[in-house]
């Protein structure tokens, strides 16, 4: 079970979701590079709805906690063996709900936090049943450090967003530069599918994405919300 402190609060939120929802290319600039490591379903176009896929609750470790780089994918000798970071602004509901309109998204959630989604791109691409399996390794979701309730957050579309990896900057960017905001994207999922308090939605990543190796440390920082930092090892 994670726990993560509330910013500004005594209390501790516990990390208990039904069901991670997760935006594709919802950067301009990370669609670009999407098309150039070959993602499946990238053009250079703007996606007319928000691309969804899951990622499931096993990937969820909280701050500090190991990235493990899967033995499986060590079983297919890939040419090019590549698993990727994605620093994420992830949204927490605040509670059940279902056809929210736009306008009124944010009365549904409960706060904001950092994650990472790790991306095994071999095969995510590979899969003829699409991303789910590249996207739900154990260890592929780190979140925190904290949760900011939606009162404190402010301006959700006018955060800085950074990943560092070994201490380099390589991922720089701000939630303006989505193609669906916030409350674009709990209006279109919640009309798909009956979002439960506890949810996560991760709202897509900038350009800059890459890949790590066993001993890499990766950083997810987000403005107002704080570091996530998770060490990276190859499973033995």
């Amino acid at each position: 079970m994670i726990t993560l402190p509330i910013h500004n609060s005594s209390e501790v939120y516990t990390v208990q979701p039904t069901k991670i929802i997760c935006l594709g290319l919802n950067y301009r600039d990370h669609i670009g590079e999407s098309i150039s490591v070959k993602i499946a379903g990238a053009d250079t176009s703007d996606p007319p709805e928000p691309v969804l896929f899951p990622k499931t609750p096993n990937v969820l470790v909280g701050p500090g906690e190991t990235i493990v780089l899967p033995a499986i994918a060590d079983g297919y000798a890939f040419e090019e063996p590549r698993t990727d970071y994605e620093a994420e602004l992830a949204v927490i509901i605040g509670r059940d709900c279902k056809n929210v309109a736009e306008a009124d998204a944010m009365g549904v959630v409960f706060g904001f936090t950092c994650m990472n989604d790790v991306s095994q791109r071999n095969i995510q691409n590979g899969d003829r049943a699409g991303w789910f399996r590249g996207k739900s390794f154990d260890t592929f979701g780190p979140i925190g450090p904290v949760v900011v309730r939606t009162a404190d957050i402010g301006d959700a579309q006018n955060l800085s967003i950074r990943c560092r990896l070994n201490g380099k900057v390589v991922q720089d960017s701000n939630t303006r530069n989505m193609i669906f905001s916030v409350n674009q994207m709990v209006s279109f999922i919640s009309a798909n599918f009956t979002l439960r308090a506890g949810d996560i939605i991760m709202t897509g990543t900038p350009s800059g994405v890459g890949p790590i190796k066993d001993g890499d440390t990766v950083e997810v920082e987000i403005e107002k919300i704080g570091v996530l930092t998770n060490p990276v090892r190859t499973e033995r």
